[in-house]
């Protein structure tokens, strides 16, 4: 009886997004908004009203985290999950610095920490002057 559970299960899961790098990233951001808000709603009346603000903003969380589970639309799941991971990569990449060059808007990398220094892009060779 369970094999056919899990064959129905199986069936019913085909072609669609699952979980992916970006699913798990806003199932744990739900969890901690919920538990954030069952926090601030013992404190008192305006944190009750603020606890109930992060608690809508969890449960849309929690909506969006569904909405992409069960998409059969991977096409634009696997789209928004690389764009998050290139975000992640760039938010937890501490030796280096992006800055967009102003003619061309192509990403450039830089060293971090080398203080004022001039960038040359490397698609239009414009250079500018920031801050690593």
């Amino acid at each position: 009886m369970l094999q056919r559970y899990s064959a129905a299960l199986r069936r019913f899961m085909y072609g669609r997004c699952g979980a992916d790098q970006l699913n798990v990233f806003l199932l744990i951001t739900a969890v901690v908004l919920n538990v954030v808000s069952l926090i601030l709603t013992r404190l008192g009346a305006v944190c009750a009203v603020i606890g109930m603000v992060v608690n809508l903003l969890a449960y849309g969380v929690l909506i969006w985290y569904l909405f992409r589970f069960f998409s059969r639309n991977l096409e634009k799941r696997i789209l928004e999950n690389r764009r998050f991971l290139t975000w992640k990569s760039r938010v937890t990449d501490r030796q280096n610095r992006y800055y967009r060059c102003p003619n061309c808007k192509q990403t450039v990398r830089v060293p971090w920490g080398r203080g004022k220094i001039c960038i040359k892009c490397p698609k239009c060779s414009e250079k500018f002057i920031r801050k690593s």
